[in-house]
């Protein structure tokens, strides 16, 4: 350009004369710059796209607007369009009516195939079956109903597949019949799995066939929904297919959107009469299922709007808002129902690590699954996301981040606490030890719940690490300062730090464990639960005591080993010891060979001798060694026994005794108004 430009290059020689002296304007300085002036002013200014929230809003109306109306428009000419498809799909089976006839085959040779695995994979027939037990013969009792229920519409492909490509057709009925052939199956393998997970043709004896139901719902429950999903799936599969056509018939788009969303009115329709027709639980009143009804039919009316206007993002946000709580519901019941009989902590039903860590990755996949969606619709490319580097971008990766560790923090946490729980229930209730093996368990007992606070304080203190260090916090010198914080607050935290200092040391010499009744100072009663700096002990009269291990001090542990029980009676100076101490030994053999006390009775009841002379009886000690706790009962049985040894044998019990003394008339003078006031004065005495 810049040779052609000058008038004397050897090119420029070989122009016509009046292009070179164009040339040769085109070449001077003044020109060029008048013209760059003459092509700014003739260029218009594009004012730049403002970013602003209210802009953004803007524009989406506008778009909103625009699209309404450009549905508005094209209705009147909607049934027209349609019907030129409809005639020329017409022109095209005049000219080939055997169609039907072939088409009336492709389904023929798939039914054909679907009866020949059906009959293939034909149950045996060996009577009545329970219901398995074993989550494994449930998993393999749903594997084998599976491939029973999937058989028949893989048949069915098979055949109609086969059958489609072995003959030729009109280009648009090829399209009709492969569209709607697509639905078909997808609607057979739909209607499969639904049957395996809500078992519709079941009732509710249905062990009789070994047959049940992934979610645990009722049969009239179950038969309700499993008509209205297949009913929904059918019409959102056909319908589909019935959009794709009019595309492939070339007619607008508009047409196109039209036409789904009448459709979608229908689709509209039967969730809104599904909600207002389900099965009431008992769980709720009539005005609250009511209440229910509509609000769900107002979300699927809003939904439907949302789609009309086409605010996807908006859309797809409100369906997972509800879809994805429903689902991980849904969820967790179908594995507890598969796994076993449903927790219940209070009787001793805790899940297995296999169960929770299902859940809880279910879970997990579930909101992952979430987000990958809502990141599509939204048009959030998750890759460019990792590898560019600005303030948005670091946002964005610090919130996912903080979303994974969360997951992975909650599935630790859950299949910990749950391995805890099951070993706390298999160590058995708050019983006294009375063996080796109980011993073990009750310091189980004690020792896994504060083992249980450890690890959980572990996992968040983890976890907070690890999300502070997605969000780009350098977590190096926060732990550093988190030492210094530690040990200053450790100065000016003593008596905490001596409780929990103290606390470890009394679990680390076993000094009392969950169960046990202790008495330290004026605290007494059973240890029920502790924390990392005290102990919870109940009295046996009732109140609660919570004790700090720094002030709890020396423990007496009266539920340990053993027990001597010492007894006490008073009988008169003349009576004969040696009398007494067969009794004795009677009352000891008695209680030995009672039932209900042999197990606790270690060594049964024998005397000791004279404990010592008193001012009007002798005081003679017995004793009897018991388990721990079980010494009240027995105490009162052995007094009572001995009691009624006494009196067959004809030993009184000692008591007190008042002479009075005197010379005739006066010591009964004195007598008689004793007896006076004490009649009229009981308290006087």
């Amino acid at each position: 350009a810049a040779q052609a430009t000058d008038p004397r290059s050897d090119s420029a020689a070989d122009l016509p004369p009046r292009v070179a002296q164009v040339l040769e304007l085109l070449a001077d300085p003044s020109v060029r710059e008048w013209a760059e002036r003459q092509r700014a002013q003739a260029t218009p200014s594009v004012p730049a796209e403002e970013n602003t929230v209210s802009a953004a809003l803007s524009r989406r109306l506008a778009a909103i607007r625009a699209h309404v109306a450009g549905l508005v428009e094209r209705a009147p000419d909607a049934p027209g369009d349609i019907a030129r498809a409809a005639a020329d799909w017409k022109a095209e089976l005049d000219e080939a009516p055997r169609v039907p006839l072939v088409a009336a085959a492709v389904l023929l040779a798939g039914i054909g195939m679907e009866i020949l695995l059906r009959w293939l994979m034909r149950p045996p027939a060996t009577g009545t079956r329970e219901r398995p037990v074993t989550p494994m013969a449930r998993l393999a009792l749903l594997g084998t109903a599976l491939g029973r229920e999937l058989a028949g519409p893989f048949g069915f492909a098979i055949g109609s597949i086969a059958a489609l490509l072995g003959t030729d057709w009109p280009p648009l009925t090829r399209r009709i019949l492969v569209g709607y052939l697509g639905a078909l199956l997808l609607l057979r393998f739909g209607a499969a799995l639904l049957r395996l997970l809500l078992a519709p043709a079941a009732t509710s004896e249905d062990a009789r066939d070994g047959a049940f139901r992934v979610l645990p719902l009722s049969h009239s429950t179950a038969r309700f929904w499993y008509r209205r999903l297949l009913l929904l799936l059918g019409w959102f599969l056909f319908g589909w297919a019935s959009v794709d056509l009019v595309t492939e018939f070339g007619l607008p788009e508009e047409t196109r959107r039209l036409v789904a969303y009448v459709l979608g009115l229908g689709l509209l329709a039967i969730s809104i009469e599904s909600v207002w027709t389900v099965p009431r639980q008992r769980a709720r009143t009539p005005a609250s299922e009511r209440r229910r009804a509509a609000l769900l039919s107002a979300y699927f009316l809003v939904l439907w709007v949302l789609w009309v206007v086409s605010a996807i993002g908006l859309f797809w946000l409100a369906v997972v808002a509800l879809a994805l709580p429903a689902a991980i519901g849904l969820a967790q019941r179908a594995i507890d129902n598969v796994y076993g009989t449903r927790p219940d902590p209070d009787a001793g039903l805790l899940p297995g690590i296999t169960t929770v860590l299902l859940q809880r990755g279910v879970r997990a996949l579930l909101i992952i699954l979430a987000a990958i969606l809502l990141a599509r619709t939204w048009h959030v490319d998750l890759i460019a996301l990792t590898e560019s580097d600005n303030g948005v971008t670091r946002l964005a990766r610090g919130v996912l981040g903080a979303v994974v560790v969360v997951l992975l923090a909650d599935l630790v946490w859950q299949m910990i606490r749950h391995a805890i729980d099951r070993a706390i229930a298999e160590t058995g209730g708050h019983g006294l030890a009375e063996t080796e093996e109980a011993r073990r368990r009750a310091r189980l007992r004690t020792l896994l719940p504060l083992l249980r606070n450890v690890l959980l304080a572990t996992v968040l203190t983890i976890a907070a690490m690890m999300i502070l260090s997605a969000w780009g916090v350098a977590v190096g010198p926060l732990i550093a300062g988190a030492g210094v914080i530690g040990v200053a607050l450790a100065f000016g935290a003593q008596t905490l730090v001596r409780d929990m200092i103290s606390g470890m040391f009394y679990l680390l010499d076993d000094a009392f464990r969950v169960g046990e009744y202790i008495q330290s100072g004026t605290y007494k009663g059973t240890v029920e639960s502790f924390s990392l700096r005290s102990v919870k002990l109940r009295h046996h009269r009732g109140p609660l005591y919570t004790v700090p291990f720094g002030v709890l001090g020396a423990v007496q542990n009266m539920s340990r080993d053993w027990v001597i029980e010492k007894l006490t009676v008073s009988v008169p100076f003349n009576t004969q010891i040696d009398e007494v101490k067969k009794i004795v030994k009677e009352v000891g053999k008695t209680l030995a060979d009672d039932p209900a006390f042999k197990p606790n009775l270690l060594e049964t009841l024998k005397m000791q001798g004279i404990e010592q002379f008193g001012e009007f009886a002798i005081q003679i000690r017995m004793k009897m060694m018991t388990r721990p706790g079980e010494q009240f009962v027995i105490r009162r049985r052995a007094y009572a026994l001995i009691k009624k040894a006494f009196e067959t044998h004809g030993i009184s019990f000692a008591f007190p005794t008042v002479k009075v003394a005197g010379d005739g008339e006066a010591a009964g003078a004195v007598a008689t108004q004793t007896l006076n006031l004490i009649r009229k004065d009981p308290t006087a005495a």
